[in-house]
């Protein structure tokens, strides 16, 4: 993997860009001068979480032959008020807009945050990951 991280404004508006060219802004929070121009790293890290969990989910739920319809995950995640301010928890809610059976539901999360993802193998065993599943018509 090789990615590109270029200021492009300043004082830190960033963009980060990969080998096939998509490009992500960066920004810091205005409190410290940024612009509110882009993701802030953090912001980023937890969608990270979130999206990684999410594709482990669906080919999951593709093996098994399971339809999904509409998705969506929301993240709340709560930092630790200290310098560095690492994340404390990162509470994920997966929200599934169509009829899946909860416990089928439940093991594919659980095996996606906890065997598949490469994301939660890649953050501190510090950081508590929880999550809650929602249904919706």
């Amino acid at each position: 993997m090789e990615l590109t991280l270029k200021r492009i404004e300043s004082p830190f508006v960033l963009e980060l860009k990969n080998e096939t060219g998509n490009t992500c802004s960066i920004d810091a929070s205005p409190a410290i001068g940024g612009k509110d121009k882009g993701f802030r790293p953090m912001e980023l890290l937890a969608g990270s979480l979130a999206s990684c969990a999410s594709i482990d989910v669906i080919q999951i739920l593709k093996k098994k032959r399971i339809e999904l319809g509409c998705y969506e995950v929301k993240i709340n995640a709560e930092r630790a008020d200290a310098v560095p301010s690492p994340f404390v928890s990162i509470d994920l809610t997966f929200v599934f807009y169509n009829t899946i059976e909860r416990s089928v539901v439940d093991s594919i999360i659980q095996m996606a945050l906890h065997k598949y993802c490469s994301v939660s193998a890649s953050l501190d065993n510090a950081i508590s990951i929880n999550y809650t599943i929602e249904f919706k018509a």
